[in-house]
């Protein structure tokens, strides 16, 4: 059914085709119970997992971006996701950046964003989950990154992340520190090392109050390339994380370069700055998840996220390292029917190699790939 909407939706700008794209979601939200569900149905029981105390009924979920104000979560839930990550979330609502700010690379499957971490603000989103508490079945991430203000630094960017944790961890069954948001006007916020152990000092203290105690997870920028030397510096970040008992890390974010895209040099002046996803961020996310699988021998999870878009991407993403996957500019390109397809597939490829379930997959290709000597 998708492929007969997608030419009308790519007649209109990227950002205007996604927001009609979520208004049909709503409409199809509101109808009958099971009415979606009904379409996209597909589990297994060699899918499901449990991570941090909760059970996922499978290993797919929604990357952050597609869902900002966590309107939609039944509908993501009824297309077959096993997770569902909301935001980013920031203290204050934002309008974001001035607009175009969102562009398809369409003969490289990816998409080009300079959004600016648009959305209601942690005090609207966190009263509409709170209404909509019982209605989730499936576990819930939601992603906070600071406030998009180049006015609010060091001390009071630390606190305006406390705020948003402060307000919306209660419901939350992870919280996703988005500290490498290339997209803002100041680029990598926390993701330096004294920065990270500075915010992380004041979340995990926030986190001691019981109904905020939620598992903590980082989400990292991708590194260069995939033949990339992982520096000292990334070193310093894991191990700050690992000091402050982060239960997972997120890899990656979109790319502040355009490594990997075929488009036109002037198409890609045209569109201007701004965070690369998409299939040619596969590589680099996979390269990146295989060395924090190594880095923290096996022990914590990893969220995979990065041109994921068919089974063989997520399967690979899942030897090298990864516990769970994420996709969302693959849903523009394919529409929600991939989530089932790629499930499907997962079953196929678990049998193929004799896996029981899908977490013994996990982490056993996550030797390093060709990389560059230091």
């Amino acid at each position: 059914m998708y492929k007969l909407f997608r030419p009308f939706l790519f007649r209109m700008d990227a950002e205007r085709a996604h927001d009609v794209s979520l208004r049909a979601a709503e409409m199809a939200q509101s109808m009958t119970p099971g009415f979606v569900s009904s379409m996209f149905e597909f589990e297994d029981e060699r899918l499901k997992q449990r991570l941090w105390g909760k059970a996922f009924a499978n290993p797919l979920g929604l990357a952050a971006g597609a869902d900002k104000n966590a309107r939609l979560i039944d509908f993501w839930e009824s297309v077959g996701f096993g997770f569902v990550e909301v935001g980013s979330v920031t203290a204050q609502a934002s309008d974001g950046n001035p607009q175009p700010r969102a562009f398809r690379v369409r003969d490289d499957g990816a998409l080009i964003n300079r959004m600016g971490l648009n959305n209601d603000g942690a005090a609207a989103v966190a009263k509409r989950l709170a209404a909509n508490r019982s209605d989730h079945t499936r576990p819930l991430g939601i992603n906070i990154a600071k406030t998009h203000s180049p006015d609010i630094m060091g001390e009071a960017a630390v606190e305006d992340f406390r705020e948003s944790f402060r307000l919306l961890a209660p419901d939350a069954d992870y919280i996703a520190l988005n500290v490498s948001c290339p997209n803002t006007r100041e680029g990598k916020t926390f993701e330096a090392p004294d920065a990270l152990d500075a915010l992380l000092s004041v979340i995990m203290e926030e986190r001691e109050t019981p109904e905020r105690r939620v598992p903590v997870l980082i989400k990292l920028s991708p590194p260069d390339s995939a033949r990339v030397v992982f520096d000292s510096e990334l070193e310093e970040v894991i191990a700050i994380a690992l000091d402050h008992e982060v239960d997972g890390f997120i890899a990656t974010n979109t790319a502040s370069d355009r490594s990997g895209l075929s488009a036109d040099d002037a198409d890609l002046e045209r569109i201007g700055r701004g965070g690369m996803s998409g299939a040619p961020l596969h590589a680099r996310s996979m390269q990146m998840v295989r060395y924090l699988y190594r880095a923290t021998d096996g022990e914590v999870p990893i969220i995979g996220v990065g041109g994921i878009c068919d089974a063989d991407t997520a399967y690979d993403t899942i030897c090298a390292g990864a516990s769970l996957v994420q996709l969302y500019t693959a849903l523009v390109y394919e529409g929600p029917g991939l989530v089932k397809r790629i499930k499907q597939g997962l079953i196929e490829r678990i049998k193929r190699d004799g896996y029981a379930n899908i977490g013994e997959a996990t982490g056993t290709r996550s030797e390093m790939g060709e990389s560059v000597a230091s």
